[in-house]
């Protein structure tokens, strides 16, 4: 059998999702997962070599795609990155490095580069060795159907999917030298996230140029700010990789205010994706967004806010809408940073239930149909210690979480 050829999926898109130029993409059903409504293979390809910065994952236990990648970024002539769903090619020994290195060199001929200008990534089972017969034949059907339309960039994000329930999509415009630029993201991850340096898969591309070492400092610190403040459930991937391709097909470097401007753009994107992650976490109902203020640092704060995110006491309590404030404090409490007690005040969808070290009346009835109303939940923790602040992102924990993981094939 062949990989499912099927059309660029016609999906509209925001005009933001445009693809930035000099970059073709595809996404295919090759038959590694055995719905053929999923696609599980996607190739990008940038037509010119493309500066290329690189997050991993800080998992002593890691996938054989990430120690392929982090040995070839940061670089200034990426040309294609290859991406498959449903396996992880994660503890998978010799054997799992031969199959990572021979995914790159099956795109870098359809893309007519060399083996060292491709990167990997994957995502899916543990344990298991690459179906390497349908991956090849993956890899010369994405070809084919490379494009630059937003329908090709729709297919090419659905083949990065494994539990999640949508794509995950941003994108941002700024003008540089006097040109247009685009950056646009894509990701993945709904289960197994617990961020340590990104959270996930993720692809950014940008039509911008960047020199490689400015290209690794701008990720490492949009990554800090954004994926790295995300969870799910606190469990931290063996394959999380987020890229950063800058392929200079619209205008040069940028420099100066327009550094500035295109650094928040790329923020923006990654923030988009972070918080998407969050909102599709397996099972949730709610999306929880923590905001830790009055921290001596920025350290701090996101130790306090990555300790409840985390918490299962907490999770379940919004998943039942249930104002329960002892227990966002106790988590608060236990994440080991130091604080005043008596300094401590919550808010939660912007009703005060706890001030100055000590619980203040509020109609717990009224709080709770405010939670159950509503997707988006809202916690606020202020300390008197500092004026360090983080923002951090997770959802609630139902049932259905524990139905998907149990069911999920390992």
């Amino acid at each position: 059998m062949t990989p499912t050829l099927t059309s660029c999926p016609q999906t509209a898109l925001d005009h933001s999702h445009a693809v930035p130029k000099g970059y073709l993409l595809a996404g295919v059903h090759c038959r590694i997962k055995r719905d053929p409504q999923k696609p599980d293979l996607s190739l990008i390809m940038s037509e010119r070599p493309a500066t290329c910065a690189g997050v991993y994952t800080q998992n002593r236990i890691c996938a054989a795609p990430v120690v392929l990648d982090r040995e070839r970024t940061p670089s200034d002539a990426i040309r294609a990155v290859v991406i498959n769903s449903g396996n992880a090619n994660a503890c998978t020994g010799e054997r799992g490095t031969a199959d990572a290195k021979r995914m790159a060199e099956l795109a870098a001929m359809v893309c007519q580069a060399e083996p060292g200008q491709v990167l990997v990534l994957s995502t899916g089972i543990i344990g298991e060795f690459l179906p390497m017969d349908k991956v090849e034949q993956g890899i010369a059907a994405a070809a084919v159907k490379l494009g630059a339309s937003e329908a090709c960039l729709l297919s090419a994000a659905r083949g990065m999917l494994t539990t999640d329930l949508r794509p995950k999509l941003a994108g941002r415009q700024v003008t540089v030298g006097g040109q247009e630029v685009r950056i646009t993201g894509m990701a993945k991850g709904a289960g197994m996230i617990g961020p340590n340096m990104a959270t996930m898969l993720g692809v950014v591309l940008t039509d911008a140029a960047l020199p490689p070492q400015a290209a690794q400092e701008l990720l490492q610190s949009v990554a800090d700010e954004t994926f790295n403040c995300v969870s799910v459930e606190g469990h931290t991937s063996t394959n999380d990789t987020v890229l950063l391709l800058a392929n200079g097909a619209a205008a040069g470097e940028p420099t100066g205010a327009e550094l500035t401007a295109f650094a928040a753009a790329v923020t923006e994107v990654c923030r988009e994706l972070a918080r998407a992650i969050a909102a599709d976490g397996e099972g949730a109902q709610h999306l929880i967004t923590i905001d830790v203020t009055g921290c001596r640092s920025r350290a701090e704060a996101t130790g306090i806010a990555r300790t409840v995110a985390n918490s299962p006491l907490v999770k379940t309590a919004i998943a039942g809408a249930d104002p329960n404030w002892g227990r966002i404090v106790s988590a608060a409490g236990y994440a080991g940073v130091a604080f005043d007690p008596g300094g401590l005040s919550l808010k939660l969808n912007g009703v005060l239930l706890y001030e100055d070290g000590a619980p203040v009346p509020f109609d717990a009835a009224s709080v709770s149909r405010a939670i159950r109303a509503e997707r988006d939940a809202h916690i606020e923790l202020s300390f008197r210690e500092g004026a360090a602040s983080a923002r951090f992102w997770t959802c609630d924990l139902t049932g259905e979480y524990i139905r998907i993981n149990a069911d999920y094939h390992t």
